[in-house]
This record gives C-alpha cells, structure tokens and sequence, in this order.
C-alpha cells in the first residue's frame, strides 16, 4: 500500500509539473484545485484552463471566414505554443460543434515534460473585435500582418469592398493599408469599427452612427457596494465592455466576478461582451449596486461545481476568481497577505519620521505584493532623488519618474502587477530614469507629499496632483531638470496599457536626449574655456614662481655681496687698525749721527716700491716685523727675505737683535707673498 501511494504521490506531481508548464500556473494552490475539479485529468483540467488564458475562443466567425480556413483547427506546434504561454488562431465553428472529446484533443497536444522547455514560440497574435451597425465580428491575426489583410477579411464577412471601408479606432490615428500592425505598438486586445460613407445609408445607419458616437464616449458609472455601505465614481469609456467593469469593480471591492450580484443593468444588457455604448445605460450617469452573493459551492452538487468552472474559464477571461470558493484565499492567489485574511497592510505608513524609512516600507510592499520584478525605488527624499537626477554632470543625468499609488484606486492593482512590472517597463526605467515612489492613500502622507512638491517643483504641479480623482490614480510623473527649475514633461494616469506607457515614457526621453546634448555641448564648451583659463593661470603662476625665485636669488647674491663686503671692510678696518697699533708702537728712527750702531735697511715690495728706514743695531727682528706689517705686510702674510744669499729672515727667532741676524750696518730686503 506504502508502494502504491508512494507512486500515486509521484504520478500527481508529474502531472501537477505538466499543468504548470502547460498553463504558465504558477500558484500551485491554483494548480492542486483545478486539477482535484477534473479528478487529476491532466487533458480536461488544460482544456478547462487554455481557452481562459489565451482569450481566443470565439462563437461567431462567419461561415466565409471558416471555409477558408483562416480559422481552423490550431496544428499540434500551434497546441504546443499555446501551452507555453502563446496565442493560437481559434477553433473554426465545425470544431466547436464536435464531441468534446475531440474538442480536448484538438484544443491541446500534451507535451513531453523533458521537451516543453524547447518548444518554438510562436508569432504574436493579436485580438480585433470589428463592429458594423448591428454586426460585430472577431478577428484574431498575427502582429505582422497589415491593415489592409484585416479589410479584406473583413469584405468576405460584411460584403463591402475595401476601396468603400473605413476602419476605425486605431489609437495612433489613421493608418493605411500597408501599415504594418507590429509598427502601431498594439495591445493584445483591440476594438475597431467600420464606417462606409460611399455607401447609401440605410434604416439602421443612423442607429449605428449614435453607436459609434457613443463609443468615444465616457460614462460615469456611480457603484454602490452595499456591504462596505461605500459609494465609487468611475469614469469608463463606451468601448469598454461589461465583463471589464465587473473585473475592475473586483479590484477595488474584492469580490470575484462570479460571487458580484449587480442591480441596476438594463434589460438590453444580456451579454458581459456587451460595449457599455450598446448596453443600454443611461449617459452621462449611470447608477448601479453590487454586494457578494453566497458562494455556490454550498448549495451544488461536485458535478455542478466542476461543470461551472469550466463556465467560467470560457466567459470570465484572464481572472480565476474561484479560488476562494474551492480553498484558495483571494490574498494568496495574488501574493497579497495570508490565508486569513484580504485585507492589504498599507503601502505606506502614516506618520513616519523619515522619508527613507517609509521608502523602505514601500518598496517591500511592493514586492510583497507584485513580486521582486519592479522598477528600483530610490530610498531617500525626494530632494535627494532630485539631485541624484538632475544635478550631476550632463551626461549623467537621467529623468526622475514619480510614481504616486493610491489603494483606494480600482487601478492600483492592474496598473502596478501589469504595467510597473513589466519587464520592458522595468529595464526602461532602470536604464534611463529615477524612480521615486510614494503613497497617497493616507491623507497625511498626501498632505506631505504636496508640501515636498511645492518646495521642489512649484505650486503648479501641486495643483496639477490635487485635481486628479482617486479613481485616476495611480500615476507616474515625469519630470525633467532645468537650469531654471524642473519641468513636469508627462502626467501618465493609471488607465493606460503597456504600449502607451512606453510609448509616452519614449516621448519624454526624446524630450530629454535633445535637451542633454544642448547640456552636453554647453558643459564641453564651458570646461574647455575653464580648462584654458586654468592653464593660463597656471603658466601665469609658473611665471609668478620663477620671477620670485629669480628674484629672491638675486637678493640672495646682493645679501651675499654686503656681507662679503661689510667682512672685507671689517678685515680692512682690522688690519688698518692693527697697522696703526703696530706704528704707533715703534720706537722712534735714529737720527743717522746718532752714537748707537745704526743699520740701515732698504726693503722692496711685491709693488715694486722700497721702503727705507734707520734701526739701532740692538734692535729686536719683532720691531723690524712690526715696520714691516704697520706698512701693510702683516707677518702672516708675507715672508722677508735677503738677496745674497737668499735667507728668510721671518724664519728666525723675532727675538734676536739685527746685529744678531748680520743686517748692520746696512741692508736690502725683498718682500715675497706666502703660499
């Protein structure tokens, strides 16, 4: 028995993996219950399922449509791509009258589990839902076909020429026949009309030109949710359909579509594909009520309850809102909370101190919510954000996106989990933008966010945010720095698709590239001239440095010659004075008759010239020396010396007499400068 549940165990989770990678069911909550609703059936639970996910079951093709094939039954590699997440062409009106069985089997081609990670992705299909007077027809077309393709089925269905059609509704204005579709940045999902001017008009055509009117129109539609005892005021345009209003209404009231009773629809209002200008409901106000209706899953049979899942996977589109019904809680179906409980915790908290820390909170939030996929939330204030867009050099600048989320929007959700998370959205934002995000669901954080903006932008962009209505939140302000001040380029409010968003988020980046390079050019042109300026002021300090060094060096050397000078003079003034010392000291000359031995010496200087004079006989050589240096020959410097034979007298003792030294009676000298 341990065997055979071990291999059932097995079995199931080679089917749950199957169902996933078939369906692109992430939730394996989801996936448990809708396989348990078919008894673990892997081809019926996918049946029940890829008709809901790809939005191409269609009930009236014409038969012209149908005989030529364009809407056969899809190919086993269309099956394929369908289970991987694609768009097949729908099942021709033949199929859709055959067993169910058959249905199954052409509906999808199981997928080796060790293969359906290489199946070849089919091209982009695209839905088109035409309307003519009374007539409405669907279309499902690849994204590279063009206009003109869509005319000519259209001629085989409704019987009018092409050069007679006028087709209608593109959101990019008028295009022509060779436009092609991938160029116009469709959604998935479009709604066209055709006009015939060149035909005659018959008794329907004024009924079907108020359609067409109406579908331009808005529609304020006044929903009171009788359980919250809360009214909402949301604006729809005429081309939106019933089942739209009802998917949105589940946003905001958490009630699934299938739990919504309604009061208040017209009688005409039979069909939820039913455009809001065809169902009848008063313009410009209609007044409607919804609550939530028990749960069916008390009161019906098991067989009854699988019988109306399928019911709603073929009429309810993309949403499974049954999960609640079968175990599932509406908050983990949509990561937003527990089990116990759909509330949302706030976004945001009311009154935190700091702009970072409210961030933070933000930002979890946001992934707590609608996954880790979102654009990078700058943590800081919105001055900080400012400066990190704005004031760096040209090049690096970027466009700040201030993304403002309201919970109390009915757009919130769709336009966070679809648009926000995007991955082309997210990549675009990271690349080329800012992103800063706040709450304005609380009045006070409202409040402080319009006094941020005020001081940062102006009153006029404070103004700009009072005037939108909760029901147009969220939304997603560009702004652009200036040299002046900052430019709000776009106010892109939350009833918009992925296409528009990038398409306005390109527009501004237009705006800004033209305005960077302007920047750029400016900034290059002022840092050349500062760039010069800065070298000439550096050469004119090089040239400043050099006449100070030259300048001090000459002070140096003119220091260097008054102290040379000034030594000199002290020398001399030395010497003078020592001189005159040593001829005040001398005794007197002899008179030649005098008694005493007298010797007369004659001494020849390096001049050239002779000095004469009369010296006793017993006079010491020291007074001879004396006579000598008080002429200016001091004794350290010069050397006496006799002529024959050459002796030098400074040699001898200073003490001996010039009797002693043989100089008497008479003598000639020669003075000579030491080495």
């Amino acid at each position: 028995m341990a065997s055979e549940s071990g291999e059932s165990n097995m079995d199931r989770e080679m089917i749950l993996a199957d169902f996933q990678a078939c369906t692109g069911i992430d939730n394996i909550a989801e996936a448990i219950t809708l396989l348990e609703l078919n008894n673990w059936d892997l081809v019926a639970a996918i049946n029940g399922v890829i008709p809901q996910e790809n939005g191409i079951l269609q009930s009236n093709f014409s038969s012209e449509a149908s005989q030529s094939g364009m809407f056969g039954p899809p190919s086993q590699s269309e099956a394929a791509d369908a289970a991987a997440g694609g768009s097949v062409p729908p099942p021709s009106s033949s199929s859709s009258s055959s067993s169910p069985a058959s249905s199954s089997t052409s509906a999808f081609c199981p997928v080796n589990p060790s293969s359906r990670h290489i199946v070849e992705r089919q091209p982009r299909m695209l839905n088109f839902k035409v309307e003519y007077r009374q007539r409405t027809i669907e279309l499902v077309l690849e994204e590279g076909s063009t206009v003109g393709e869509i005319k000519k089925i259209l001629e085989a269905d409704l019987g009018i020429p092409v050069s007679k059609m006028q087709l209608k509704g593109w959101k990019s204005g008028d295009v022509s026949d060779s436009t092609v579709m991938r160029s116009l940045h469709l959604p998935k999902n479009n709604s066209l009309y055709v006009l015939t001017p060149d035909i005659a008009p018959t008794a329907s055509t004024s009924k079907n030109s108020d359609l067409q009117e109406s579908l331009n129109q808005n529609f304020l539609l006044v929903i009171s949710h009788r359980e919250a005892q809360r009214d909402y005021s949301l604006n729809f345009p005429g081309s939106r359909t019933i089942q739209e209003v009802k998917r949105n209404v589940s946003d905001l009231t958490n009630i699934p579509v299938r739990h919504q009773q309604w009061d208040g629809w017209p009688a005409s209002a039979t069909d939820d594909s039913m455009t809001l200008a065809a169902s009848g409901i008063t313009y410009p106000c209609h007044h409607l009520s919804v609550c939530r209706r028990s749960s069916p899953a008390n009161s019906q049979e098991p067989t009854e309850e699988c019988a109306d899942v399928h019911m709603v996977s073929d009429s309810e589109g993309d949403d499974f809102e049954d999960a609640s019904e079968f175990g599932v809680d509406d908050s983990e179906m949509f990561g937003m909370g527990s089990s116990t409980t759909c509330r949302k915790s706030p976004m945001m908290p009311e009154n935190s101190e700091n702009e970072a820390d409210a961030l933070l909170h933000f930002t979890a939030e946001f992934s707590s919510r609608y996954g880790e996929t979102h654009p990078m939330f700058f943590i800081g204030s919105l001055e900080a954000a400012s400066q990190e867009a704005f004031y760096g050099k040209a090049r690096d600048r970027k466009l700040l996106a201030i993304y403002l989320h309201n919970d109390d929007s009915v757009l919130s959700n769709v336009f966070c989990s679809q648009m926000m998370c995007a991955d082309s959205i997210v990549s675009y934002l990271s690349q080329n933008f800012i992103t800063w995000a706040w709450d304005v669901t609380k009045e006070a954080n409202k409040a402080r966010l319009l006094t941020m903006c005020t001081r940062h932008f102006g009153s006029v962009v404070t103004q700009t945010i009072r005037t939108y209505k909760t029901d147009q939140f969220p939304l997603l302000l560009v702004v652009m720095g200036k040299r002046t001040s900052n430019e709000v380029l776009n106010v892109i409010q939350g009833n918009t698709t992925v296409d528009e968003l990038m398409m306005r988020l390109m527009g501004a980046m237009e705006i800004f590239t033209a305005q960077q390079q302007e920047d750029i050019k400016d900034e290059d042109e002022r840092e050349a001239r500062e760039t010069v300026k800065r070298e000439q002021d550096e050469a004119y300090l090089v040239s400043l440095e050099a006449d100070r060094k030259k300048r001090e060096a000459q002070e140096r050397e003119e220091a260097e010659q008054v102290r040379v000078e000034r030594m000199r003079k002290e020398q001399e003034d030395e010497k003078e004075a020592i001189r005159l010392s040593l001829e005040q000291a001398l005794p007197p000359e002899p008179d030649e008759d005098a008694v005493e031995q007298i010797s007369k010496l004659r001494i020849r200087t390096p001049s050239g010239q002779f000095l004469e004079r009369r010296f006793l006989g017993s006079c010491k050589l020291q007074v001879l020396f004396d006579f000598v240096a008080s002429k200016g020959y001091p004794f350290e410097e010069f050397k006496l010396l006799t002529t024959f034979p050459r002796k030098n007298i400074t040699q001898l003792d200073s003490g001996s007499t010039l009797l002693e030294a043989k100089l008497f009676p008479q003598e000639t000298l020669f003075l000579e400068g030491k080495e």
